[in-house]
Formats: C-alpha cells, structure tokens, sequence
C-alpha cells in the first residue's frame, strides 16, 4: 500500500513537472529568441540553449534607439486607471443588482451582458467620432474610459455573483448597528468578497495592457503610444529586427507576470466564489 502510494505521488511529481516544463517553454523561448541576432533567426540558425552575450545588445538598441520604457510607463498608467475605475465602478453596479429591486433591473443586466457581444471593430469608427467631439484623442483618459466599457461588465458578473453569496444576515445585523449602505458594502461586504476583486482587478489589468485597437486609434502622438502600439511598430517594410521584438516583448510581459503572481493566490477562490451555495 505504501509502495503504491510513493509510485502515484511519483507519477503526480513527473507530471506536475512536466506540465511546468510545457508551461513555461513559450517563455524560455521568447527570451531565447530575443538573445539570438536576427541573421540566425531568418536563417534558421536558432540555438536551443541561451546566449546571455547577446542580452545586454538587444535590449540596449530597445531602449536607446525607441523610446520603449515610456511607452511601457503610458500602459501602466491606462491599465492602472483602468482596473481603478472598473473595479469601482462594477462594485457598485454589483451591490445594486444583487441587493436593490429597482425598475429596469432585468434591463441593466441585460445591458452588461450584452456588451461583451459587440467586437471593439465595430464601435471602433462612431467612438473615434465622440473622442473627437469630447477632445479625448491623445488623452490617457480617454483610453481608460474605453478600456472600462469593456472590462466593467465581465467584473460585474464576478462581483455580483460573489456578493450574492455573501449571507444577509451579516448586512441586517450591520443595518441594526447603524450603518448604511455604503458603510455595510465597505466595511462587512468588501472584506469577505476581496478574492473576487483581485480576480476582477487581473482580468480588467490584463484586457487594458493587451489592448491594441483603440491604443493604436486614440493615441496618435509617438510619445503617447501604449507599449502594444509600440512593439507593432518595429516590423519594418523590408526586415523585422525580431531580437528587438522579443525583447521588447518580454520586458512588456514582466509587469503582467508580476501583478498576476501577486494575487495568484486569491484568482481562483474569486473565480469559483458563488458557484457553490451553502
């Protein structure tokens, strides 16, 4: 029994590693590509193993040559803000739907849902019309109101179905003490339903940092660009300097491994929060 038992633990380790392995390949790679020159690339000529002498040339012609480290800080502005902002915003609209009856409430779920069947191509042209009425091009703003249309909606769902699972008596008895709607959402509501914020933060975070079109329609000025505008540029007409690319492309997915590691521990209790009832 013992034997079978270390063997199945062993079988579990040699899968969990090599699931590990197949996970961060694409990884490896995208480094292992950035540290190659660009003859070899498009000569087929690419070594498995890492050229660590080439590191410091590749990402030295990044950031001297482009200027790619303000174009990440312009993305960690308008993905902060945006994140900010939805959260916010879908917290409320969650409170509202899962504990208010109101006229139209069917209607505004509707709404939400509804939302995330419009592609951004489609709204793409009548939007840049407003942002030009409203003098919202070339404003971080602006972005992080376009980026919130979208991402608000999917955070609504995540927070309303986790605060649906929240027990009613905990609010009645916060109602006795005195506390209004406000105080009993912020002080009794937030704390237990925060793994389902960190989850709806990841994912706005993630939709405004990868977000391509109206970075590359709104924000018209080189210096504004966002970092995705700014990879899409260095593909030349003739040749693509694609050790540049994949440098530029794995300094521009540090920051998104680095936020996702930080709440990685509260994303799938937030995800599966309200799932199961109790």
């Amino acid at each position: 029994m013992r034997q079978r038992r270390l063997f199945l633990q062993s079988v579990r380790g040699v899968a969990a590693l090599a699931m590990a392995i197949v996970a961060f390949f694409p990884f490896y790679w995208i480094v292992n590509t950035s540290m190659t020159p660009a003859d070899e690339l498009y000569s087929g000529g690419q070594s498995v193993w890492l050229d660590l002498s080439r590191a410091q040339y590749a990402f030295q012609i990044l950031t001297t040559e482009s200027p790619f480290l303000r174009w990440l800080g312009n993305s960690a502005v308008v993905a902060t803000g945006t994140t900010i902002l939805s959260v916010l915003l879908a917290l409320l609209a969650a409170y509202a739907l899962s504990r208010f009856r109101f006229a139209g409430k069917g209607l505004f779920s509707f709404i939400f849902f509804s939302s995330q069947m419009l592609p951004e191509a489609l709204i793409i042209v009548p939007l840049y019309a407003l942002f030009v009425s409203l003098q919202l091009l070339n404003q971080p703003a602006g972005l992080v109101l376009a980026n919130t249309a979208f991402s608000m909606p999917v955070a609504v769902w995540i927070l309303k179905a986790a605060i649906d699972g929240v027990p009613l008596e905990i609010e009645e008895s916060a109602r006795v003490d005195g506390c209004g709607p406000m105080k009993t959402l912020r002080y009794m509501v937030l704390p237990i339903i925060a793994p389902s914020i960190a989850a709806a933060a990841v994912i706005a975070f993630f939709d405004s940092w990868n977000e391509y079109l109206f970075a590359t329609t709104f924000m018209r000025t080189k210096s504004l660009w966002l970092a995705s505008t700014g990879l899409a540029s260095f593909q030349g007409e003739y040749q693509t300097p694609l050790d540049v690319v994949f440098s530029g492309a794995f300094v521009f997915s540090l920051p998104a491994v680095i936020f996702f590691l930080i709440v990685q521990k509260r994303i799938v209790a937030g995800l599966t929060a309200g799932s199961v009832k109790g």
